[in-house]
């Protein structure tokens, strides 16, 4: 079995996004989760305080994390129910958004600082 990270970024529309909002935690998550291989996912929101002050083009992402035989399977079972009653896509979704799947390359590394 392959583990990996799919992720997504994207934006509302403009004036939409409480509609976006909604429509993707309510609804998306769930229809995505049922994806084979699609074990958990999370939301994101940008946060306005940033390392540097650079303009950033998306205000949301969502991480995916995935176990499957492997990462074809996971992009044919989203790529078939995209846009069908299995998974249908709000108008309130800004068009332009970014997808891509990560495997890891390192175990998980904790801070050993005590807070």
């Amino acid at each position: 079995m392959a583990k990996f990270t799919f992720l997504v970024l994207t934006n509302p529309v403009p004036g939409r996004e409480d509609t976006f909002n909604r429509w993707y935690t309510e609804q998306h998550l769930a229809d995505v989760l049922r994806v084979p291989g699609i074990v958990s996912a999370q939301r994101f929101r940008r946060m306005a305080q940033q390392r540097i002050s650079v303009p950033q083009p998306w205000e949301y992402m969502a991480l995916y994390d995935c176990d499957a035989p492997g990462p074809q399977d996971v992009i044919d079972g989203l790529q078939a129910r995209i846009g069908t009653t299995e998974m249908p896509v709000t108008d309130s979704l800004a068009e332009v958004r970014y997808a891509c799947l990560f495997e890891p390359i390192t175990e998980v590394i904790h801070s050993q600082l005590k807070a």
